[in-house]
């Protein structure tokens, strides 16, 4: 596993552009990110949690522009929610468009997205050039990792990198509201 440090964030980024898998710190846990289009990374990511893959995950992104072109339909008032808080550490439920590959929502009608203020995984996604997946780095269950070690002691070698870099400062992962309904998903 290649560790890259902040000043390699190019590299990372090339990383995920290969199809490789990457732990990366989010604003309040580290995360599993790949390419959103690479089912295959994508496959990896749900073998390395030992999670069911109907489960999806959500899609960070540097900014409003790389994730408008996920969301379907939505009132505006969806997009005025998002947008009185992004970029910032909470996610919203959108409905999806069709550019979004099945596997990435899982076995739900909407994509979850979050457009971060973290400026770690906001460079990594301007790098990118798009949104990547990210997903709690942990096994199925347990509690994820919040560190560069904690990724070597949880996966060992199986993740192709990792982004050590500080985490944003939350306890927690990020909350998750519906944008068309308001209603919180999880707090």
């Amino acid at each position: 596993m290649r560790v890259f440090s902040l000043d390699e964030i190019e590299a990372a980024a090339a990383l995920l552009h290969a199809g490789g898998v990457l732990a990366y710190p989010t604003e309040g846990v580290y995360g599993l990110g790949c390419d959103p289009d690479n089912h295959a990374a994508f496959e990896k990511i749900f073998a390395m949690k030992r999670r069911p893959p109907e489960q999806g995950v959500l899609l960070i992104a540097a900014d409003f522009d790389q994730v408008r072109p996920w969301i379907g339909d939505a009132p505006e008032s969806a997009f005025e929610r998002a947008r009185a808080i992004w970029p910032g550490a909470h996610t919203y439920i959108f409905p999806r468009s069709p550019r979004v590959p099945d596997w990435v929502a899982g076995g739900h009608a909407g994509i979850a997205l979050r457009v971060s203020a973290h400026a770690p995984s906001a460079a990594l996604c301007r790098a990118f050039g798009g949104p990547i997946v990210s997903t709690s780095a942990n096994r199925h269950g347990e509690a994820p990792a919040r560190s560069a070690a904690d990724i070597s002691r949880i996966f060992g070698d199986e993740p192709d990198g990792v982004l050590d870099a500080p985490l944003g400062g939350l306890d927690r992962p990020t909350p998750i509201t519906d944008a068309v309904t308001g209603a919180i998903i999880r707090a």
